[in-house]
């Protein structure tokens, strides 16, 4: 299907004469997103291709390959479409393309949930295993004719998750998306400390546009970026206050759980529980290590 050329008219957004975006439905809102096309001379990428992109049967130019930000859903219906392209992941997040079982092992689903989610990623994100996955590292160049791609890895989200620095005055970010959700951290292979890391790291990106997989799409101008990118890092001191004033009584992580930090109580989804779960565990040994909380009994702590 790497053949097939459709009619994008205008939602496809040019940023530069070899670089474009794919507006994903609900401007690249989850379950979709939005995807970076670039066209070289040699050969056209695309990054982290939709749901939207494949209900439109493709992109607007032939697909040599495809390059996965990390190992989420959300990001990988490429795989199922464009099968006769070259697929890239990080290292880190390769063996999600493997098996889609890793995946729901960092969501920590079990039982109905995990089979109900497992098919989902199936028929309504058109996974398909990709073992002849290439896996790249921080700092890797694919030079396409005329403009280059270099990955920056920024884990936290994921452990292997990527930006992808544009030479045409374009950096992707991936789901760094700036929204007021604030950064995710919730899988198990996730990390509080490497999302601050990320956020820190990508502030000395110095670009014409900055893309967000979601939601908020294109961003012009480096201090438009530093602006929602401080607000963005501030949801982190924000929830841990909030958890740490929650630790006024003794409370268990289950108890942090049924209050919700992360998500809205009226949101109801197969994964809100451990999300919850695995960041009010981050957060709480963050605590500890910073003596701001202590362990009371086995499993049951109280801000100090």
């Amino acid at each position: 299907m790497t053949a097939l050329i459709v009619n994008w008219a205008d939602r496809e957004r040019r940023l530069s004469d070899r670089v474009s975006v794919l507006v994903g439905d609900d401007n690249g809102g989850y379950p979709s997103g939005n995807s970076v096309l670039v066209r070289g001379s040699g050969e056209a990428v695309i990054i982290d291709p939709s749901v939207t992109v494949v209900a439109m049967g493709g992109a607007p130019v032939r697909v040599d390959a495809m390059i996965t930000s990390h190992g989420h859903e959300d990001h990988l219906p490429g795989t199922g479409l464009f099968t006769d392209a070259r697929v890239h992941v990080h290292e880190a997040d390769r063996h999600v393309l493997l098996d889609p079982d890793h995946m729901l092992d960092a969501y920590q689903l079990t039982g109905q949930a995990r089979d109900e989610f497992r098919q989902a990623i199936i028929t309504e994100f058109n996974f398909a295993a990709r073992p002849d996955a290439e896996g790249f590292h921080d700092g890797h160049v694919w030079s396409l004719g005329g403009v280059d791609i270099e990955a920056v890895h920024l884990p936290g989200h994921t452990a292997g998750h990527s930006g992808f620095r544009i030479s045409e005055g374009v950096f992707f970010l991936s789901d760094i998306d700036l929204t007021g959700f604030g950064p995710y951290y919730g899988d198990t292979w996730s990390s509080l400390d490497d999302f601050e890391n990320s956020l820190i790291r990508v502030r000395d990106e110095d670009a014409a546009f900055y893309v967000t997989f979601h939601q908020k799409g294109v961003i012009e101008g480096r201090e438009r970026f530093l602006e929602m990118l401080d607000a963005f890092h501030a949801v982190i001191a924000r929830r841990h206050t909030n958890m740490l004033e929650f630790l006024a009584e003794p409370r268990t992580i289950a108890e942090m759980v049924a209050h919700r930090f992360v998500y809205r109580p009226h949101v109801q989804m197969s994964f809100c529980d451990s999300i919850e779960g695995r960041t009010a565990e981050l957060h709480v040994a963050r605590m500890l290590e910073r003596g701001e909380a202590v362990e009371v009994d086995p499993g049951r702590y109280r801000a100090a």
